[in-house]
């Protein structure tokens, strides 16, 4: 499958065929950054929704992102995002607080009963599931929450950008780029650092 061809509702549709009626897209932004929030999105989207724009949020601009993140929560049936902190973050770790995020996500939204996970499956939701390898790009529920995540995420890291600009989150929003690497090696870690990362050590910053 091209990286540019546009997601599918053929999941979705061979679910409802099987009877489920709400159908959640779920996606994560943030768990490979070396600071702040790791966030979620979940979204139901009818079969009959637009957007002819969307993609995985990571195949598009900003610009198109922000566009599509309005979108998105118009057109949807329901729609949730969820995040975990830093400092949960540095107390459960990386991949526990993803999932929190992530069942947070679903929690937020009234009705559920099957959940489509980029990636994953979700360790304590109370609804069936299934995860996808690259599911941002070719499920369309999925692709819809990738949206809602990353533009909410980038959206946090533009003021964490305000408060600590020797760092460059509005750039980089928050990921190991050599520039965010060499800013830490210059300045030393701040407030939304996750400080537990290797990439704190003495000999590695």
């Amino acid at each position: 499958m091209s990286i540019r061809q546009a997601p599918t509702f053929k999941v979705e549709q061979a679910l409802q065929a099987q009877g489920y009626q709400w159908i959640v897209g779920v996606d994560e932004a943030g768990c490979g950054a070396l600071a702040g929030p790791v966030v979620a999105g979940a979204a139901i989207l009818t079969i009959d929704s637009g957007l002819e724009k969307l993609r995985d949020s990571k195949l598009l601009s900003e610009k198109v992102r922000e566009e599509l993140f309005d979108q998105v929560k118009e057109q949807s049936v329901s729609w949730g995002v969820g995040q975990a902190s830093v400092e949960e973050i540095e107390k459960i770790g990386i991949r526990p607080a993803t999932y929190l995020a992530m069942r947070r996500a679903v929690e937020s939204i009234a009705q559920v009963d099957y959940a489509l996970v980029d990636a994953w499956t979700v360790p304590g939701l109370t609804v069936p599931q299934q995860g996808f390898i690259k599911g941002d790009r070719k499920i369309r529920s999925i692709a819809a929450a990738s949206i809602l995540a990353k533009v909410t995420r980038d959206r946090q890291m533009r003021e964490h950008a305000q408060a600590f600009p020797q760092y460059g989150f509005d750039g980089h929003k928050g990921y190991g780029t050599a520039a965010h690497r060499q800013a830490i090696k210059e300045h030393g870690p701040c407030a939304i650092h996750r400080m537990t990362y290797k990439t704190f050590h003495p000999t590695l910053v």
